[in-house]
């Protein structure tokens, strides 16, 4: 068994804590909010997050990123994107060159509009490192309900590893090397999500939501070919897989916060009512200025994008979105 040191103990990050104490891994989990971590302790459960998980005896929580990273044979980040720099940061004086590092937050950073593999490389270029994504809500994973989702790493030999450790008889795990696919899949998608749940609170139908869903998949695709991601990833569990459970689900925070957005609540009134980082909120607006920056077209994103920023409503955004000239679907 292993010791494993997990940073960021919200929904996701205490979900997989509890899956990998459960198989038999000496788990300690560290968040920045201290206040939060006292309540972990006390409760033995994640009440404000994953309410009615409990853990068990080899799941402790600790005080300090040091004791968290002390002797972790892997060290698990699952803080927001948009705070997985600081993150690593905080955690690379800790940090072992025999450690393997796993990234499990979705996104693109504002500002520099990196991945998070691309902020490691810039930040610690030998870190060993693998993402993990795909279609995994905190609230079934943590209740051991069947999951199953895709790590990849440069090193395949990596991936694999985090294969053996982290595979249960209700998380299965599938290997691939394609970082880049596999991060960009688990970001858009949250976009794309969005944009069914700003449909599904206009009041729009299952054709409306189907169609989103697949143009939005192919916008995915044609960003992640540009940037050298294999195209077959898109059609697996980062890809197709995150997009189904994501746009679908009411545990999905972004659909949840675009249902709300498409009811005519204010985008940010809307994503303090999630109470929950919305991802999508922040990876559109760095989403349009990747697709800018390397001229990919992206429509969808775009207009998404430009709802949140408040520049057009929902319903001038379909109309734009309908209305476009003709096209070759393959285009």
């Amino acid at each position: 068994m292993k010791k494993i040191g997990v940073i960021g103990a919200g929904s996701w990050g205490t979900a997989l804590a509890v899956t990998l104490s459960g198989k038999g891994h000496e788990v300690r989990i560290w968040d920045l909010d201290e206040t939060h971590l006292k309540e972990l302790s006390e409760n033995r459960e994640n009440v404000r997050y994953l309410p009615e998980v409990k853990f068990n005896d080899d799941l402790h929580v600790v005080f300090s990123v040091e004791e968290a990273i002390d002797g972790a044979d892997i060290v698990l980040f699952s803080a927001p994107a948009q705070h997985f720099r600081s993150a690593l940061k905080g955690a690379l004086p800790y940090l072992k060159e025999n450690m393997v590092a796993v990234n499990v937050a979705k996104g693109i950073e504002q500002g520099t509009l990196k991945r998070m593999s691309e902020i490691a490389e810039e930040l610690a270029p030998e870190l060993k490192y693998v993402v993990l994504s795909g279609p995994s809500h905190a609230e079934e994973v943590g209740r051991a309900m069947p999951t199953t989702v895709a790590v990849a790493s440069k090193d395949i030999k990596l991936a694999e590893y985090i294969q053996e450790e982290f595979m249960t008889d209700r998380f299965r795990i599938y290997t691939a090397d394609d970082v880049v696919g596999i991060e960009l899949g688990g970001s858009l998608k949250n976009i794309i999500a969005l944009g069914a749940g700003i449909s599904d609170g206009m009041g729009f139908g299952d054709n409306a939501k189907a169609a989103l869903m697949t143009r939005g998949l192919a916008e995915i695709k044609r960003l992640g070919i540009k940037l050298g991601a294999d195209p077959q990833t898109f059609l697996g569990l980062a890809g197709v897989g995150d997009l189904i459970v994501t746009c679908t689900s009411m545990h999905s925070r972004n659909r949840r916060c675009g249902i709300m957005i498409g009811e005519g609540m204010d985008p940010a009134e809307a994503t303090e009512k999630v109470g929950m980082v919305v991802e999508g909120m922040f990876t559109a607006v760095a989403a349009k200025q990747l697709a800018e920056k390397v001229g990919v077209e992206m429509p969808i994103t775009f207009g998404i994008n430009d709802v949140i920023d408040g520049k057009i409503d929902a319903r001038t955004a379909v109309e734009m979105l309908m209305t476009r000239d003709k096209k070759n679907e393959l285009d």
